[in-house]
């Protein structure tokens, strides 16, 4: 049977976030060791989202929105706005430092917003990669559409097609938009796979109702057959299981709680990195 993991909700003043992984009962999906929903949302003000530069080791952050848009900075010297549809990947490896903010465009401008923000575990072997980033528009990521169902591979390989992002193992990352009456068999070609309706009404089988803003995590080797009643919106995210468990605190991951304390030693002694223009940033947390 499917397991069902309602989110822990955060009201950040002026937007919704929804937090799916990690939580006592389900600490990754795959990769996946974070799963934010924010949104949907309008909204206004000169600076409605304001995340200042902060630091990130051992994974690897992936933005992607269904409306609004977002301006990334980093401490590579990146200066990106994504917008609906793209993807923003960030690889942080052995440190990276970014900030995510409203762009100036939109400052002061009621608009809306409603996206994604994930983390991907990095291999061990990777986990000290050089920091990279990269931004993949829209229009590079393969798309399905037949049937009333529409496919766009984000991340990783599903539906016999692949995504143009690099990813370090196993990743399924799939945006899924389902017309009145269409029908999806989710296949069984990754270890690790949960659904995460975000609109409308779908079910599993015809008869089990997904609670929208709950992840569903699959059974391994199932074929479950997706049903929508209306417009729908999900997500299917997973991969492989990761090679050994992962040390998440605050914003670093690690399988080293050593490599972790090191961290937190050189984000407070400055030596991260820093992103140019930003004069802010995130202290350590108490």
């Amino acid at each position: 049977m499917p397991r069902f993991l309602p989110p822990t909700v955060h009201d950040l003043g002026g937007f919704t976030v929804r937090r799916l992984i990690p939580q006592a009962g389900c600490r990754s999906v795959g990769p996946f060791v974070f799963f934010d929903h924010i949104g949907p949302a309008v909204l206004e003000g000169d600076q409605p989202v304001a995340v200042r530069p902060h630091p990130h080791i051992g994974l690897a952050t992936v933005t992607y929105l269904w409306e609004g848009a977002m301006m990334h900075r980093d401490s590579l010297g990146s200066v990106q706005e994504i917008q609906p549809g793209d993807v923003n990947w960030m690889t942080a490896g052995r440190g990276i430092v970014h900030s995510e903010r409203t762009p100036g465009r939109l400052r002061g401008v009621a608009h809306s917003f409603h996206g994604l923000q994930t983390w991907v575990a990095l291999p061990k072997e990777h986990e000290e990669a050089e920091p990279h980033f990269a931004h993949h528009p829209k229009a590079t990521l393969p798309l399905i559409d037949n049937d009333g169902v529409c496919l766009r591979i984000v991340a990783g390989t599903a539906f016999g097609e692949t995504s143009p992002v690099k990813v370090f193992s196993d990743t399924l990352y799939v945006a899924i938009d389902l017309a009145d009456g269409a029908e999806l068999m989710i296949p069984n070609d990754h270890e690790e796979r949960a659904i995460y309706p975000v609109s409308g009404e779908v079910f599993l089988n015809e008869t089990e109702p997904l609670p929208l803003n709950t992840l569903c995590v699959l059974d391994p080797g199932t074929l479950p057959l997706l049903n929508a009643r209306g417009p729908a919106r999900v997500m299917l995210l997973g991969g492989a299981p990761l090679d050994g468990p992962r040390f998440v605190w605050w914003n670093f991951v690690s399988s080293s709680r050593e490599r972790i304390d090191q961290a937190k030693a050189d984000w407070r002694e400055g030596r991260i990195g820093q992103v140019p223009g930003e004069t802010e940033f995130i202290p350590l947390p108490d």
